[in-house]
């Protein structure tokens, strides 16, 4: 499966599910079978942030309970892009080590 996680953005072809919430990617990937996610740093009021949702990744890749997922960041914020980055480095560091 392939999760777009955005809450203005439209899904674009290629994906499957369309998210809003960090709370909602993350449920999705706890539950598995995610094969790919893209990421929205900013996500309004109540909603969390991408951010939130790339260290969930990096956390589980770190303790072995998340399978090596393809991530890509499509958020205009360059503050919030730049940490997301960061963690998703160490989730793949973390998968390549296993």
């Amino acid at each position: 499966m392939k999760i777009w996680l955005d809450d203005e953005r439209p899904m674009p072809p290629g994906f499957d599910c369309h998210t809003k919430t960090a709370a909602g990617a993350i449920k999705l990937l706890a539950a598995g079978g995610v094969t790919a996610i893209s990421l929205d740093h900013d996500l309004g009021d109540g909603a969390g942030t991408g951010y939130e949702v790339a260290c969930y990744i990096e956390q589980e890749a770190y303790n072995g309970r998340l399978s090596p997922v393809e991530v890509t960041i499509h958020s205009a914020n360059p503050v919030g892009r730049n940490r997301m980055e960061i963690a998703i480095e160490n989730a793949q560091l973390f998968w390549s080590q296993k």
